[in-house]
């Protein structure tokens, strides 16, 4: 399904869904109370306005030369934690709003597989986008800073937890790449597990 004679569905799949993902981020956020990203505009669906130079561009090529599978990670979407409501769950909210809004477009995506007989192409594209949208929310509900997983399990966690997942968070870049070199070897089995595992319930004898 990744191969590359697909990147003609894969190369807009990722883009269309990353911009999903970062605009539910921003619109949860300002549906709960804080209007930084909205009046940045980050709620839209423009790609180029979710575009990062490091994550999105510098990241994949990075880890292709380190031998790892390629990852497009978008800007992060600003927010203020103390402006949301529910405080810390008001936040964690926001954090998995965009890996939730993948799994729903997975979801749609195999229904309709499962129910539609479409041509080749058609269901090639579809089946391309549903695969990459359970990957993203797979990816970004791994619960390390500054994933997406790691603002459900700041709601959770002991205050002395919390100051080490900030420290790590504060690394920024050097965070994810540490990630992919330290822990990805360790919970890549994991994750391809659960990934394979969704695409299965999802697409049933599609799969």
């Amino acid at each position: 399904m990744f191969e590359a004679a697909n990147l003609i569905y894969i190369i807009p799949a990722i883009f269309l869904s990353m911009a999903v993902h970062e605009a539910m981020h921003a619109f949860t956020a300002h549906w709960l109370g804080d209007s930084t990203a909205s009046d940045l505009g980050r709620i839209t669906l423009n790609p180029l306005a979710h575009i990062d130079i490091y994550t999105t561009l510098l990241l994949p090529v990075v880890l292709i030369l380190l031998g790892f599978p390629p990852i497009f990670a978008a800007k992060p979407v600003p927010f203020n934690p103390d402006r949301v409501k529910y405080d810390e769950f008001g936040a964690a909210l926001v954090g998995i709003s965009g890996p939730l809004t993948n799994l729903v477009l997975a979801a749609v995506s195999a229904l309709f597989l499962r129910v539609l007989v479409l041509p080749e192409v058609a269901f090639t594209a579809l089946a391309v986008f549903c695969a990459i949208n359970v990957a993203f929310f797979v990816f970004n509900m791994i619960p390390f800073p500054p994933l997406d997983g790691s603002r459900l399990l700041y709601a959770f966690a002991p205050e002395p937890m919390q100051r080490v997942m900030y420290q790590i968070e504060s690394m920024g870049f050097t965070a994810i790449i540490l990630f992919f070199v330290i822990l990805v070897p360790v919970i890549g089995p994991f994750l391809s597990f659960a990934n394979n595992g969704i695409l299965k319930f999802l697409l049933g004898p599609v799969f």
